[in-house]
């Protein structure tokens, strides 16, 4: 009977889906959801919407909530990681300061001065969970869902003998998307995909043995496909590959797309496609209307959403508890699978999931071109990840110096004020560092 410990079980949407594709794994019918979050308030909403669940789908599964981890954590089988930090008071500094510099952020959670600073803020609150689950339930899978991703992912690894394996959705989603583009039925398409996360790289298209990148070059000159994906086409066009972040999120992540206003101009669109701002304008918004939906569903006045199985937890603890072995694309720390990026980083590939654990797939090499891009990553990655494990400031510095949209824009100069600014700004939530 597994137990599933949810960590930040108030951020609804995750919570509230792993819960429902648990429930949905064919004969698992007992286990504990243990939820943990430290707002009363949310923990309370997720406790009635998990209970709900429970109770829909007929199976025997009990439900625990604390917002005091210690007392939960004991026999966890698996840690499901979704926590928030100080999110909603920081993310208009994360945007507008950046901005006054010339940083042109549209998501900036996972990368950019925006994300490397939410990677501050969060990163000491989680080394401490994982500090507890090493010791607390010392058996447990950990998977992390909270963004920066790589940076967390890599942060836990380095701080436990725990299995730590980040999960995305951009990898799954980006191949359905593919599929549509290519007017492939999903189920007969054949692809391979690895690098880091949100940059990895679809290096196999095929079709009963055909290459499809032709086919995909032939699409993107239509403009009614082009206009859904600009970023995304102009790097397959221009560098080989199609990769698996959105073409807002992804521009973000190169020097190509925003450093200029004529740039943004040309290559970002409304919303999801690059739109300056895009989440510190709508974030505390979307998450106002996902409370007041989750209200509604208990009210019985909106629907309560069915299992997907789209996200990645699900299908490991199926294969871990029922034997029931699988594939699916996860973070996990390099040891050889991708031979031209750096050893002990953290790499999105193919792993195994049995009873055994998870297993990551030897992928070979990335063509040169798309590897360079994932190693300049894995060297901000790796800088913010000593400067969480030291509580070094100089090195979060050094990492915004080094991140390809911020140096494309800012001299070595404004990034140190940029820096100082940021930090000033976001002082009180950065206090595991002036201790």
């Amino acid at each position: 009977m597994p137990k599933v410990t949810m960590i930040g079980a108030g951020s609804a949407v995750f919570a509230r889906q792993v819960i429902t594709d648990t429930l949905a794994i064919d004969g698992l019918d007992d286990g504990v959801f243990a939820l943990v979050d430290i707002d009363d308030g949310r923990l309370e909403l997720a406790r009635q919407i998990a209970e709900r669940l429970v109770d829909l789908s007929g199976k025997r599964w009990t439900v625990v909530a604390s917002t005091d981890r210690r007392e939960v954590l004991q026999d966890s089988d698996y840690i499901v990681n979704s926590i928030e930090v100080a999110g909603l008071q920081n993310v208009r500094a994360d945007y507008d300061i950046p901005l006054r510099y010339g940083v042109d952020q549209s998501i900036g959670d996972t990368i950019g001065p925006g994300g490397i600073f939410k990677a501050l803020r969060t990163g000491p609150a989680w080394l401490d969970i994982v500090a507890d689950v090493t010791r607390i339930a010392p058996e447990a899978t950990v998977l992390n869902y909270t963004n920066p991703m790589s940076i967390l992912t890599l942060a836990a690894s380095r701080s436990t003998s725990l299995p730590v394996i980040g999960l995305c959705h951009s990898v799954q989603g980006t191949s359905r998307l593919l599929a549509d583009y290519l007017q492939v039925p999903y189920e007969e398409l054949d692809w391979k995909c690895a690098g880091i996360n949100h940059n990895a790289w679809f290096t196999k298209l095929e079709h009963d043995g055909d290459d499809l990148y032709p086919t995909l070059r032939r699409r993107a000159a239509d403009p009614e496909i082009y206009e859904q994906d600009p970023v995304r086409f102009e790097v397959m066009l221009h560098l080989g590959a199609f990769v698996t972040e959105s073409s807002g999120h992804f521009s973000e992540y190169v020097p190509y797309f925003r450093k200029r206003p004529d740039l943004i101009a040309k290559y970002a669109r409304a919303g999801y496609l690059g739109e300056s701002g895009f989440y510190a304008n709508n974030w505390p918004r979307w998450r106002r209307e996902n409370d007041e939906r989750i209200h509604a569903m208990l009210r019985g006045e909106a629907e309560i959403p069915k299992a997907t199985r789209h996200e990645y937890a699900s299908w490991i603890i199926e294969a871990m508890e029922l034997g029931r072995a699988t594939s699916i694309h996860g973070n996990v720390i390099n040891d050889g699978a991708i031979e031209n990026l750096p050893s002990g980083g953290c790499v999105e590939v193919e792993c195994r999931v049995s009873q055994e654990g998870v297993q990551p797939v030897h992928f070979g090499s990335l063509p040169e071109q798309l590897a360079a891009l994932n190693r300049a990553h894995m060297a901000v990655h790796e800088l913010v990840v000593e400067a969480l494990l030291e509580r070094d400031r100089q090195k979060a510095k050094y990492a915004l110096m080094i991140d390809p949209l911020t140096a494309a824009v800012c001299s070595l100069e404004e990034m140190d004020r940029l820096f100082d600014e940021m930090w000033d700004a976001e002082r009180e939530f950065l206090l595991p560092f002036e201790s």
